[in-house]
């Protein structure tokens, strides 16, 4: 069972200023929220390793169980989908690599790509996943509106758009679209390739 030590925070992976994404924003963004996340999923581990009772009276009605089975759930996804947020940024921008060409190949260009990506971030609620989706062996992208709402099991993440408002609104305001075109133009392709090699190297089959 995982304890409270299999979890800590990353430090963000870059240290140059962003392009229209404030220092402020950042700083709010991870050093508080991202935090936050990971200390609440530290805090579900301890108390899912200390008390037996736990399991004694677990009940998929109500029980305490299943209170910190759900929080455990939002809490992880919270603490790995703001890591690959993070991890993405930090670049110039430029697509390039191996990814970039599979983009456009399945889309017919890059720039279709961002707009459907953009479409996509306008429409979701919480969050925007470009991944590598291991039952069909090829790229998806998926929306969901909550942490743990709407992912879909054998699938990695590459490229991944945080669109909840603490995002965006203190630089934007309710200027989404705005906010995504700048959050393409700080993309770091060479984590993205990185990613996007590993996730290629994965067969189910």
């Amino acid at each position: 069972m995982p304890s409270a030590k299999d979890y800590e925070a990353k430090p963000l992976p870059f240290d140059q200023d962003l392009e229209g994404i404030s220092k402020k924003t950042l700083e709010i963004h991870h050093d508080k929220l991202y935090q936050g996340y990971v200390n609440k999923l530290k805090e579900v581990a301890t108390k899912l390793s200390q008390s037996d009772s736990l399991f004694e009276s677990a009940n998929q009605t109500f029980s305490d169980l299943r209170g910190l089975r759900d929080g455990e759930t939002f809490a992880a996804n919270g603490v790995y989908l703001h890591e690959y947020y993070f991890q993405a940024l930090g670049g110039d921008g430029v697509p390039q690599g191996p990814l970039a060409d599979d983009l456009a190949a399945k889309w017919g260009s890059i720039e279709k790509f961002i707009a459907y990506f953009t479409a996509s971030g306008l429409a979701a609620r919480g969050w925007v996943v470009l991944c590598r989706d291991l039952q069909l062996e090829r790229l998806k992208v998926y929306s969901c509106d909550a942490h743990n709402q709407g992912g879909v099991w054998g699938c990695l993440p590459i490229l991944v758009l945080d669109v909840y408002e603490h995002a965006y609104f203190m630089d934007f305001g309710a200027d989404r679209k705005a906010y995504i075109n700048s959050f393409f133009k700080n993309l770091n392709w060479d984590r993205l390739n990185s990613l996007y090699e590993k996730a290629k190297s994965i067969s189910l089959k």
